[in-house]
């Protein structure tokens, strides 16, 4: 950024505009700590689950065979009514950690099924009520689910995590597609990529705070652990508040409602004393470009050549967010940490976590020096070098005991790496690359793309990891190098660049000279 824009960007961030997108991002600060929260009491609810179910834990089952305190015994009788049997627990028993792993796997993933679902309804939404009251009203959703949470304890458990956890994930669902709608529309221009990095942030925070309050001595233990379910309800609740002093999005009022004075309203609320008339010949151009094509449906996106590219493009940095392999290293971390010989391994994962908040903030003031592009690249390629060397200090673990220190390192290398671009590059980048008429619709199928990867990883990755191994991180290897390819020919740089000049490079309408030295053309951008 150079001094000039710098010095506009400082102008243009008001009051106003820092509690907006403070304001909205709550959204994706509850969608990472419902993301974190439920790994830390796991064995804790677990056995909730059993009591409530009635069903023996496996410790029990392995060591009580005598029927004491009221435990079903283990041994079955011999005909001849000897005492003498052999140790095989009755068929309901037996299948009982099926049903408990089925009621835990439930509860984790149903999250993802909801955000899948309501995914789809973020365009609809946005457009009917608009931004702000949309946001508001899908607040009630995340209340009502962390409510349920809270109140595990006093109903059947087992039902009240999984329908909260469904609940919470139709909201963060929503949240994920009007979140990033909100801020681009409400962001100037020379700070869209700073302010749109904050999702990631918000994310992370919820994240590395789920996992600290999720510690025995504070509440990850049998007493606390409702509580620490249905925590982010606070951060609904502060969030529906703090929409109400927010205002609409100036585009949304003078596009969509053709709403000319409450736009220019919003704009001299949202950066003070500026001319707002330079954004509204923007948006006017914008509007006018937006009338003379059809209402662009999420069927449309696909079928027409005109957003095909931009569609592929969009797609492919949500696939590349949830393939990276970013689940894999925090589901790795501990184990190498307990190998390495550190004492309490909880610790250096929450470590971890700390690594990935910190970079995340330093991919705020990043992302407008070097541009998306930029730090995308170069994101995937160091997240694919720390791959490979994750890779070779997981498989020489066993012959070289200094080898889980190269593995320790590549796990912060690699969150590093993934925060500096893959990380928040893709929430932000979606709603840089379509103008106002098919952009919820676009949000709308990227963010299910990004919430069905998330379920795919969620579902398989576990089995994924036990055939393959320490060499699990070959796959993710050779998927990273295939985004890095497809990102190095495909993915344009939107850094400073209207939404109209960005849609021109996909339409590839002729500009001004002066722009089009601006703009970097798409590598083999021959629409289909």
């Amino acid at each position: 950024m150079d001094k000039k824009s710098k010095m506009q960007a400082e102008k243009h961030l008001t009051g106003t505009l820092v509690l907006s997108v403070f304001t909205a991002v709550l959204g994706f600060f509850q969608y990472g700590y419902s993301l974190g929260v439920i790994n830390a009491p796991q064995k804790v609810i677990e056995a909730h689950y059993a009591h409530v179910l009635g069903i023996v834990p496996l410790d029990r089952q392995a060591t009580n065979t005598s029927g004491e305190d009221g435990a079903i015994p283990s041994t079955i009788p011999k005909a001849g009514g000897s005492a003498e049997g052999t140790l095989a627990p009755p068929e309901d028993l037996a299948a009982s950690p099926h049903v408990l792993t089925m009621y835990w796997s439930l509860s984790v993933s149903v999250f993802a099924i909801g955000g899948m679902v309501s995914s789809f309804t973020v365009g609809w939404i946005g457009d009917r009520l608009g931004r702000v009251k949309a946001m508001l009203v899908v607040n009630v959703l995340s209340i009502v689910g962390n409510l349920l949470m809270g109140l595990a304890k006093f109903g059947p458990s087992h039902i009240l995590i999984i329908a909260g956890r469904a609940i919470t994930g139709l909201y963060c669902g929503l949240s994920s597609g009007l979140v990033p709608m909100y801020v681009s529309e409400v962001s100037p221009t020379a700070l869209r990529g700073a302010l749109g990095t904050l999702h990631q942030l918000a994310i992370v925070t919820g994240i590395l705070i789920s996992q600290v309050l999720g510690l025995d001595f504070l509440l990850g233990n049998d007493e606390m652990w409702p509580l620490l379910l249905g925590l982010s309800g606070v951060a609904a609740l502060l969030q529906f508040f703090l929409l109400l002093l927010c205002p609409e999005s100036p585009r949304y009022l003078y596009i969509k409602l053709g709403k000319v004075e409450e736009a220019k309203k919003s704009l001299k609320r949202l950066r003070g004393n500026c001319d707002p008339m330079k954004e509204i010949a923007e948006m006017e151009k914008e509007k006018q470009e937006a009338a003379s094509e059809k209402k662009v449906s999420i069927g449309q996106l696909f079928t027409s050549s005109k957003y095909r590219q931009a569609v592929i493009v969009a797609l492919m940095v949500q696939i590349s967010q949830q393939f990276s392999g970013i689940n894999a290293i925090f589901y790795y971390s501990t184990n190498i940490f307990e190998r390495a010989g550190v004492d309490q391994p909880v610790y250096a994962t929450i470590g971890v976590g700390v690594v990935n908040t910190v970079f995340t903030v330093i991919s705020v003031f990043l992302v407008e020096k070097a541009g998306r592009r930029s730090l995308f690249l170069a994101g995937l390629m160091g997240m694919l070098m720390s791959a490979v060397a994750m890779t070779v200090g997981l498989a020489l673990l066993s012959q070289f005991a200094w080898m889980s220190y190269v593995s320790m390192i590549a796990i912060f290398l690699f969150v590093i790496f993934f925060e500096v671009g893959p990380g928040p590059i893709p929430w932000f980048i979606v709603a840089e690359l379509f103008s106002q008429g098919p952009r919820p619709a676009a949000i709308a199928i990227a963010g299910f793309c990004n919430w069905a990867c998330n379920f795919i990883v969620g579902m398989c990755f576990q089995y994924i990891a036990d055939l393959c191994g320490p060499y699990v991180f070959v796959i993710f290897a050779v998927l990273l190098l295939v985004f890095l390819l497809f990102a190095f020919l495909k993915v344009p740089e939107t850094k400073g660049k209207s939404f109209e000049e960005i849609a021109a490079v996909f339409r590839r309408k002729k500009l001004p000279a002066k722009s089009m030295t601006e703009l970097e053309e798409l590598r083999g951008g021959e629409v289909a």
